[in-house]
């Protein structure tokens, strides 16, 4: 059977956050168990479309999943195990927020199968959670910390973010303590990112596009700073026993996020809900984006109506078959993000060619420079060529 990865999408928060563009926002309990129902249509739907496959992974993201309500989370995972043949050892995670849960839903969580759970913490600073716009403080979280640890969860990440406004090594010291402290298996640390279309990015565009060219800015922390609070997460968290083994993602006890592995090594993954992309036999679609059509859809469907589409689902908004030099740049992006890096034996099992054929003269001119390095088989960046992987993987793209 052909192992794949579930991601499933939860569009509901409590509140949306300052800095976020993710597709999610605020909708009451109606439109919440009317949002649901027709995603378990389209798990059922897409599960037929899909025979002979087996689920080693499923993320549950948002938007804030932990927002739902316990019998709605049952629903989804119950509908997922009725529709497809599940990994018994299948990591099955949920995003959750401090303050959304309590030990009643968490009990569901554990008696249903979910055995791992992403925290959104992103500072132990209030005033860094006020600038946020998140819905919780640290007591809040910590309180969060202690229910999930109670409810017996011992595979817990915890997020953080670097390069917040007025953000400094001591403030980024009190969030690496107080979270190391706890000892949770796995810690994300992300450096914030103004995107467009946020109260962010009316705030700081200014700021950011002088951080980009190296120019003094005014709240948001320089290129430079923002390099030194990057390095010292990373320093900081290696001391703890955290394990760096992608950019962002450390963990401890080997309690790697096996789902964004796949991600990573292009397992082929299956998106279910609102906005999610998939990635299948070469094929990369993303579902509509709104809620109302997605939801009108899904009933048709369900109702055996016959809903015309211009692509091989009426879920897709797009579809993309991708061309074998798309897939060789995704290969080599995706999998230099992971500290180990890429094996030449998979890229030849994957495309039939060996790496050098293609990629040599890049490989070597970066290995002289000293941003790349090569050990049994293996090809990965050098430290510093993960403090400039941007530019170090725009190297991969190639000629159409």
């Amino acid at each position: 059977m052909t192992p794949i990865e579930l991601y499933i999408h939860i569009p509901f928060c409590v509140k949306k956050c300052l800095y976020c563009d993710f597709l999610s926002g605020v909708f009451d309990e109606k439109m919440q168990r009317r949002y649901v129902a027709a995603l378990c249509n389209e798990i059922k739907y897409v599960s037929a479309k899909h025979p002979g496959c087996i689920v080693s992974t499923i993320y549950i993201g948002g938007g804030t999943p932990s927002w739902l309500s316990e019998d709605l989370m049952d629903a989804i995972i119950t509908t997922v195990k009725q529709s497809f043949k599940i990994d018994p050892l299948a990591e099955i995670s949920v995003e959750c927020n401090p303050g959304t849960l309590s030990s009643e839903k968490l009990n569901v969580y554990r008696s249903i199968g979910i055995n791992r759970l992403s925290i959104g913490l992103q500072s132990a600073n209030d005033d860094e959670l006020k600038e946020l716009g998140r819905i919780h403080d640290y007591n809040r979280f910590l309180h969060t910390f202690d229910l999930v640890r109670k409810a017996g969860f011992d595979n817990v990440n915890v997020d953080i973010m670097t390069g917040l406004p007025h953000q400094t090594i001591e403030k980024l010291e009190k969030t690496l303590s107080s979270v190391t402290m706890l000892r949770p298996e796995h810690i994300s640390a992300y450096s914030l990112i103004i995107e467009k279309g946020t109260p962010f990015y009316d705030k700081y565009k200014f700021d950011a596009v002088k951080q980009q060219a190296g120019m003094p800015t005014e709240e948001l922390p320089t290129d430079e700073e923002s390099y030194r609070l990057y390095k010292f997460t990373m320093e900081y968290l290696e001391n703890k026993g955290y394990k760096r083994y992608e950019i962002s993602n450390y963990a401890r006890n080997g309690k790697i996020c096996r789902h964004n592995v796949g991600y990573w090594d292009r397992v082929p993954y299956l998106g279910l809900g609102l906005g999610s992309a998939s990635l299948f036999d070469n094929v990369r679609t993303d579902n509509i984006r709104d809620i109302y059509k997605y939801c009108e859809i899904s009933e048709a469907i369900a109702a055996g109506k016959n809903v015309p589409s211009e692509h091989t689902s009426p879920y897709y908004a797009s579809e993309e078959v991708l061309s074998k030099k798309d897939a060789m740049e995704e290969f080599m992006f995706l999998g230099l993000r992971k500290i180990d890096g890429i094996t030449r034996s998979d890229f030849y099992k994957m495309f039939g060619i060996d790496i050098e054929a293609i990629y040599g003269p890049i490989i070597t001119a970066l290995r002289n420079q000293g941003f790349m390095d090569a050990k049994e088989g293996r090809l990965f960046l050098t430290d510093i060529g993960i403090d400039v992987s941007n530019q170090v993987l725009s190297q991969f793209l190639l000629d159409k």
